[in-house]
């Protein structure tokens, strides 16, 4: 049972719909890898184009964060590389768009995905980093 407040709804299905909006863009990236390795460049291509607009409302959802808590430094770093991740993934698929014909993989379109999945995975230690040392602050119950 979903439970509302007034910063708004909490509860299991809440926090699933906030850890798939991060996870479906990483995972529709990592799946265009995979097809690239596999020459299936065009459905890689279909991946990220439906990557984007996750990314982008993840991004957009992480700026709220930050704004709504200017303080966390970290909230901002997330934000920022949203935002790039989402560029990194619209450069990829507009290199990929002329060669559509031929099926072929531009350099700029594998560079573009090689560097968006770096972005993912430096998004995933900072979150780990984060994570991690706000639990080393919570004093121990008595």
């Amino acid at each position: 049972m979903d439970l509302a407040s007034i910063e708004g709804p909490w509860g299991p299905s809440a926090n699933l719909v906030c850890v798939g909006r991060r996870l479906l863009p990483v995972a529709l990236a990592i799946l265009a890898g995979i097809l690239d390795g596999y020459g299936s460049h065009s459905l890689a291509r279909d991946a990220l184009l439906a990557a984007v607009p996750f990314a982008a409302v993840a991004g957009l959802v992480s700026f709220g964060e930050y704004l709504e808590a200017r303080a966390d430094s970290i909230l901002g770093l997330q934000a920022l590389l949203w935002g790039l991740a989402t560029a990194l993934l619209v450069v990829s698929c507009a290199a990929r768009a002329p060669e559509t014909q031929t099926n072929a993989l531009p350099p700029l379109g594998r560079s573009a995905l090689i560097a968006c999945l770096a972005v993912f995975a430096v998004k995933s230690l900072v979150s780990a980093v984060h994570y991690g040392r706000r639990a080393a602050y919570q004093p121990a119950k008595p």
